[in-house]
């Protein structure tokens, strides 16, 4: 009977993200987070190609819906109106004390929902949405939507704090904004390793991820034939809209040059099983172009998962050489640079690692205790958590 009666009290929130929800590692963090403090969590979410095979660990207090997006063009907007007036169903039913909308595409949906329930409201945006000069109907409905929830939302979250100055700026917000970090979970840390370093050869490499010619280029393959035979990779991704057929492209170009019993391919994983296959690994990548005209993309360290979830399992980092990146993780001994898409200083690099197995792990075991003291999840939230479990139901 007791625990009838808690579970009676525990406070409600509500995701709303048009995507795949669980393609968003900070979502489930912040769902277990706000579990463990009291909160039953729903999400709504929608169906995303490349990522639909994605799931979070089951959780008696998080309920996950996920409505059927199809269509393009007219289509894909009456889905939306539908995926809209669908939310509104279920947080009418749900009654939650927040809503928490997590991308641009949710800012329409959630301020209807708002309409509907009387709610605090949280607005994550994961990455800054690029507007064309030429605005098309939906997206003038999108951006206005986003100007005003942005405005108006009780609390918002940036994963970066250049994004964050920025998004203040154009939208003009007051109210508390809070830059976190897409660390991991502290659950999600390995122990240390103790197998013995020798027993650590061939070098294993190891990307996760999305796939395509920014994130994992070409130029990784001649570098690992280059580097010699003691250089492996392991690759765990899904390829996107943008990128279908890039990984068959990255297989056959492997299987041409020798390498296929070097290279191997797992596919998508769960973030459970993915987290399992890097900490058999050794030199996480994480490579980002030196140059571009995209926000997301021209600030990357600490809204990037990757280097966080290697470090987190005792790797040492490979990054590109970028004035931030070098000092969030090369300074401190977690990382070496190099430009990735320049074969020969991609194959020096590898071949450093090779003849360093010691480094590797003094460097991915300095990375580990990081993530435990600082670089986690529960520490990056906890300033958010302090101004939801200070506000009250909206009357």
């Amino acid at each position: 009977m007791k625990s009838t009666a808690a579970k009676k009290t525990r406070r409600r929130i509500a995701y709303i993200q048009y995507t795949n929800p669980a393609g968003y590692p900070p979502l489930e963090h912040s769902s277990r987070i706000l579990v463990n403090n009291g909160f039953e969590v729903l999400f709504l979410g929608a169906q995303s190609a490349g990522s639909d095979m994605l799931s979070f660990p089951d959780n008696q207090s998080i309920s996950v819906r996920r409505f059927p997006a199809t269509g393009k063009g007219w289509l894909q907007r009456l889905n939306y109106v539908a995926f809209t007036a669908w939310s509104a169903a279920w947080c009418a039913r749900f009654k939650p004390e927040w809503i928490y909308a997590s991308d641009p595409l949710s800012c329409p949906a959630a301020l209807a929902v708002t309409r509907v329930v009387r709610s605090n409201t949280i607005y994550h945006e994961h990455d800054t949405p690029a507007f064309n000069l030429q605005l098309s109907g939906m997206q003038q409905v999108i951006r206005a939507a986003r100007q005003k929830f942005a405005g108006s939302a009780d609390v918002c979250i940036l994963p970066q704090q250049y994004r964050l100055q920025e998004f203040l700026s154009e939208t003009g917000r007051v109210k508390p904004s809070f830059c976190v970090w897409n660390c991991p979970s502290i659950g999600d840390v390995a122990e240390p390793r103790t197998d013995p370093v020798g027993m650590r050869m061939p070098v294993r490499f190891y990307y996760h991820g999305s796939l395509n010619s920014e994130r994992l280029p070409m130029s990784v393959l001649e570098a690992l034939l280059r580097a010699g035979e003691q250089a492996h990779l392991t690759i765990v991704g899904y390829e996107t809209v943008g990128s279908i057929g890039y990984m068959s492209n990255m297989l056959q170009r492997a299987a041409e040059l020798g390498l296929a019993g070097r290279v191997r391919y797992l596919g998508p994983l769960s973030r459970r099983e993915l987290l399992l296959e890097a900490g058999n690994a050794d030199v996480g990548l994480a490579f980002m172009p030196p140059s571009s005209n995209d926000i997301n993309m021209a600030h990357m360290a600490g809204a990037s998962n990757k280097p966080f979830d290697y470090l987190a399992r005792g790797q040492m980092l490979l990054v590109s050489d970028l004035a931030d990146w070098r000092d969030m993780f090369v300074v401190p001994g977690f990382a070496r640079a190099c430009n990735p898409y320049d074969t020969t200083e991609l194959t020096n690099a590898m071949s450093w690692c090779i003849e360093h197995p010691e480094m590797i792990r003094e460097m991915g075991e300095a990375g580990r205790r990081r993530i435990l003291s600082e670089w986690n999840y529960e520490r990056c939230f906890a300033p958010v958590l302090a101004q939801l479990s200070g506000m009250g139901q909206r009357e």
